[in-house]
């Protein structure tokens, strides 16, 4: 893990902060100073920050946290706007958040002391599930794109205005209904598969629909129930066990597919070597035949 994030997930500092460490030789792995932005810490190395000893958690904790509107999910905002970490107890100033909420929206964050989980968290298909409110009826053209999916090539509308992501491909969600409808609003919820940027902004801003209230109220079969905004709970025994499962089958599925590049892999450089012998022989029966 590269240096900066290793001590950002093991200490209370950012990244950001972790850098300026880095940069000012408080940072040190056997008793030398390291400069080195680009480190990659391994197992066996022991990292220092201002004489203390950096301590890898290794035990596996998560928690639910139902995020207010109007906070960010990020350590540090240039702006002095609030974030999670202002909200959350000190003890969770290294938590990872899986995935984010934009600063209107709200719900079910979950947070964890392992980057692995959280990553791996972040890039599944585990379902994600929304109540929403958008400021127009619901449209058969919506209707059809909730169950067929789209594409955009331009998908500003609904984005961030410093956003460098223009294009996005929406998939059909995975289910949606609609709770209540009037002249001038709709509320659904919504479930996807996919937790890309603004993704819900985005897609109802193609048909001109301002989503004016967005809560995130479930994520892999985790609800967020009654818990009251900006209050955490942690994982239920039962609810470890499912992440341990899924973790578990994650990295079987990627030993076998490392296993199964390598067996294609080795098939084309065998059929690669046959085909060049089948080759050469062809020339040398076509010489043999040119000399009779």
């Amino acid at each position: 893990m590269r240096l900066n994030k290793y001590i950002s997930h093991n200490t209370k500092y950012s990244r950001r902060e972790a850098d300026k460490l880095i940069e000012e030789g408080e940072v040190t792995l056997n008793k030398k100073v390291l400069k080195d932005f680009g480190h990659e810490v391994e197992e066996d190395e022991h990292i220092y920050v201002k004489g203390k000893a950096v301590k890898e958690s290794k035990e596996l904790t998560i928690i639910v946290y139902n995020k207010p509107k109007g906070v960010l999910v990020t350590k540090k905002d240039d702006r002095g706007r609030a974030t999670i970490y202002h909200k959350l107890s000190g003890k969770y100033r290294h938590f990872v958040p899986v995935g984010r909420l934009d600063y209107a929206s709200e719900g079910l964050l979950l947070l964890t002391d392992s980057p692995e989980v959280a990553t791996a968290l972040m890039e599944s298909g585990l379902d994600r599930t929304y109540n929403l409110k958008i400021d127009k009826p619901i449209t058969p053209e919506m209707i059809t794109a909730m169950k067929e999916g789209l594409v955009l090539d331009d998908a500003r509308a609904g984005a961030h205005e410093k956003s460098k992501i223009f294009s996005m491909e929406f998939a059909p969600f995975a289910h949606f209904e609609v709770r209540a409808e009037g002249q001038s609003f709709s509320k659904l919820r919504v479930t996807i598969t996919e937790g890309k940027n603004r993704e819900l902004r985005r897609f109802f801003a193609h048909f001109e629909a301002k989503v004016v209230d967005l809560k995130r109220v479930a994520f892999g079969g985790i609800e967020l129930n009654n818990l009251p905004t900006n209050k955490t709970r942690y994982f239920t025994r039962r609810e470890y066990d499912d992440v341990h499962k899924f973790m578990k089958r994650r990295r079987e599925n990627a030993e076998a597919e490392v296993k199964n590049k390598i067996n294609a892999r080795k098939q084309e450089e065998k059929n690669k070597r046959e085909k060049e012998l089948e080759e050469k022989k062809a020339d040398k029966s076509k010489k043999f035949n040119k000399k009779d």
